[in-house]
């Protein structure tokens, strides 16, 4: 009973502290959401606005003492984040009399999410009356009526790009699947857990994963272009970094869901943790697997129309040329090719994971 209540102890002084820091954040982020709207409706400037952070500052202490006290609810939201995600706590919680949103934490939530609906619509300067004015309505149809009045005298060499933008994700795809394949075994926690230095190598490969993936592949055909030069080969290589770090947190998620009973099981024969991998784990990940691959392979076709536009080769190239010519005719064969040819490897995808499962 007393090591129970030390980890009961121990859980919820942690959970304070987690949910004092999503309090604090929350309370800032608020504070700061409200200074930037009440410059805005005086009509102030940007730079008017940055000369505000020193205000800012000033919150930030307001927005802490705040929350410490605040954190004191189990009912912030903090602290039903943090208990409501914590196995050991969950069962024990009790919560409010009513619906969460009607009190006093819930509308402090909902008075964010409509400040940050706010500070976003102002931010990004939305127009619609240049959306649908007569001067924009006009521009529309000229595009428009171009796009859709295609010049069909480029379509060998739209084609013949088409294809090296297939075989951009083809490549990208089939080179990702084995290193993520081998990578996911190394970023599943279940199967690293148990050593220092299983779980060094987890975090690292998490990390790196993230990373990489947390950055776009037009950022990294950017990168590459640089450093291989403009052509299909950066595109390439920027669609198989981001499949692999992907793929990796797929395949790592499917493989910590599996039934731990066959892994238990093989374990207590004795075998080692390659066999466990290959004889427990392989049999219940390969078909999510392939799924995931398949619609890996779905989006690198996607990615690979788009990637050309900063120098990654394929027919993304070719349509920011013609772009820049503003000859928008040819443009719309483009356009026309790369819809119909998503369309089709969109349908095929779809069905081969049909016949998967």
């Amino acid at each position: 009973m007393d090591l129970y209540q030390k980890k009961l102890a121990s859980e919820k002084r942690k959970a304070f502290i987690e949910g004092f820091f999503i309090n604090a954040f929350l309370l800032y982020y608020l504070f700061v959401c409200l200074l930037y709207l009440s410059f805005n409706l005086r009509g102030l400037e940007l730079g008017d606005f940055a000369a505000a952070a020193q205000v800012g500052l000033v919150l930030l202490p307001i927005a802490v003492v705040i929350a410490g006290i605040w954190t004191r609810s189990p009912f912030s939201p903090g602290r039903t984040f943090i208990e409501r995600t914590n196995d050991f706590l969950k069962p024990m919680r009790k919560e409010p009399d009513g619906s969460w949103w009607a009190s006093p934490s819930g509308i402090v939530l909902i008075i964010t999410l409509i400040a940050t609906v706010l500070m976003g619509w102002s931010m990004i300067e939305v127009n619609l009356y240049s959306l649908f004015s007569a001067q924009g309505m006009a521009g529309a149809q000229r595009i428009f009526a171009a796009l859709f009045s295609p010049e069909f005298d480029i379509l060998a060499i739209t084609l013949q790009a088409m294809v090296v933008t297939i075989f951009i994700a083809l490549m990208a795809t089939v080179i990702a699947v084995p290193l993520a394949f081998v990578l996911s075994f190394f970023s599943a926690r279940n199967l690293m857990k148990g050593s220092a230095v299983r779980m060094a190598v987890y975090n690292v490969l998490r990390l790196i994963a993230n990373f990489t993936r947390s950055i776009e592949p037009l950022i990294w055909a950017i990168i590459f272009s640089v450093w291989v030069g403009i052509g299909p080969f950066a595109g390439m290589l920027a669609l198989m970094l981001h499949s692999v770090a992907s793929l990796i947190k797929l395949y790592s998620e499917q493989i910590e869901n599996v039934d731990q009973g066959p892994l238990e099981a093989i374990e207590a024969t004795g075998a080692n943790w390659i066999q466990v991998i290959w004889y427990a784990v392989v049999p219940q990940v390969a078909l999510p697997f392939l799924s995931f691959t398949i619609y890996r392979w779905d989006i690198n076709i996607r990615m690979a129309t788009i990637i050309g536009l900063v120098g990654g080769g394929g027919i993304g190239t070719l349509l920011i040329q013609y772009q820049g010519l503003a000859k928008w005719n040819e443009v719309g064969t483009m356009v026309l090719t790369i819809a119909i040819v998503v369309w089709i490897m969109d349908y095929l995808s779809a069905r081969i994971r049909e016949a998967i499962y």
